[in-house]
């Protein structure tokens, strides 16, 4: 599929230049078909009847999970499927064995989602190592390894950047943590969906994954996977239907992993339409995804460097997908504001729930930054329009 044939499918794109794509994507027509189609005719909950169209909605959601674990290498019972990243890295931080006297390694530059989590655990007498990233925002292996020792329950980090766009060395990193016997988490948040992520490659014991993001999914889906090596390590977080195989007025047996941590209903139709937004991606192809994605960033990274007032987060070398900026002396909402009153452009401005990788750039005092965040729907011309709009707000800056 050409981007032409992507853009067909996203009717807001003939009213808007979208280009928040971290935050969310816009659904495409066959996503919501297949959503409309369990809504019309076979809206019955899963795994709870032997009906017909109960039977189908178990089926169709079942083979949705089989696609989200064929899309990352994994087998579809290290699936776990959630409403989004946070939940998923939310039931690894509350349902972990872990106690006093352990630590957790986590860098500076996390979105709140990968970052609050384990603050919270401080209150159980866990700590919290911080590592810093350096002025363009990565994470460099030596750093992880020296805050990592016989104590470490948990290494976690992003894949990319949310705030800045810069790509980690998660592979490096969990020669680390491999070495060291620790867990080790990836938010894949700003990954899956632009390139190829294959957990079996990355190594980590758990991989937490957005359904709504690059992967042109519905809101309200997401998923988590959790290696069989590592699943006896987490305590079921929600209990009730769904979740046991027995149960006795004083006891109850734990139904196998996934279906031990899917307490109650899930988003049926959401979980489906991500199974087509997966065969959708495939049409278009990972590596064309990755190409397209790789060259976006880069014209718009080559195009605002040398503007007079633009300053720029991460290094041009190491970020995909998203490029933050500041125009001197406007205010990053300012700058929102009149990209989308002027050219119709939709871009995020603020702090990016993830205060200390904005205070880490240096950017909290000017409230944030202004991001861009790229997906195959959007065309160079996107991107010229952008720069051109931001050359002119610019000169603002000089006043």
């Amino acid at each position: 599929m050409k981007t032409a044939d992507v853009r067909r499918d996203i009717p807001l794109l003939e009213e808007v230049i979208y280009l928040d794509a971290a935050s969310t994507t816009p659904t495409p027509r066959p996503v919501v078909e297949a959503m409309n189609d369990y809504f019309y005719n076979y809206n019955a909950n899963t795994g709870r009847g032997a009906y017909g169209i109960a039977n189908k909605a178990t089926q169709k959601m079942e083979e949705a999970r089989t696609k989200m674990a064929r899309f990352v290498n994994s087998e579809p019972d290290e699936i776990i499927l959630t409403k989004n990243t946070t939940e998923a890295i939310n039931l690894v931080a509350h349902s972990l064995k872990i106690g006093k006297g352990d630590n957790i390694v986590v860098p500076n530059i996390e979105h709140h989602s990968n970052l609050i989590p384990w603050i919270n655990l401080k209150r159980q007498g866990v700590e919290l190592r911080m590592v810093n990233a350096d002025e363009h925002g990565i994470v460099h292996p030596d750093a992880v390894d020296k805050a990592v020792d016989e104590n470490t329950r948990l290494v976690t980090i992003t894949h990319i950047s949310n705030a800045i766009g810069s790509v980690q060395p998660v592979e490096e990193i969990a020669e680390i943590t491999e070495d060291r016997g620790s867990l080790y988490l990836i938010d894949a948040a700003q990954s899956v969906g632009h390139f190829k992520v294959d957990v079996k490659k990355l190594k980590a014991d758990f991989v937490a994954f957005p359904g709504h993001k690059a992967l042109l999914g519905p809101v309200g889906t997401g998923f988590l996977y959790c290696g069989k090596d590592s699943q006896d390590e987490l305590e079921p977080l929600l209990l009730g239907g769904g979740t046991v195989e027995n149960v006795t007025l004083d006891n109850f047996n734990l139904a196998e992993a996934p279906a031990c941590f899917e307490g109650g209903t899930q988003n049926i139709a959401g979980f489906i339409g991500l199974g087509a937004a997966i065969d959708y991606l495939g049409r278009i192809g990972l590596s064309k995804l990755e190409k397209h994605g790789k060259k976006l960033t880069e014209a718009l990274y080559q195009g605002i460097q040398d503007v007079k007032n633009v300053t720029l987060y991460g290094s041009p070398e190491n970020i995909y997908g998203i490029v933050s900026f500041n125009i001197d002396n406007i205010n990053p909402h300012d700058v929102a504001k009149i990209l989308d009153e002027t050219r119709s452009i939709c871009v995020r401005s603020g702090f990016h729930c993830a205060i200390p990788s904005i205070k880490h750039i240096g950017a909290y005092e000017l409230d944030g930054t202004v991001r861009a965040s790229m997906h195959y729907y959007n065309t160079l011309e996107e991107i010229d329009a952008l720069v051109d709009t931001i050359k002119k707000v610019s000169k603002l800056g000089d006043n």
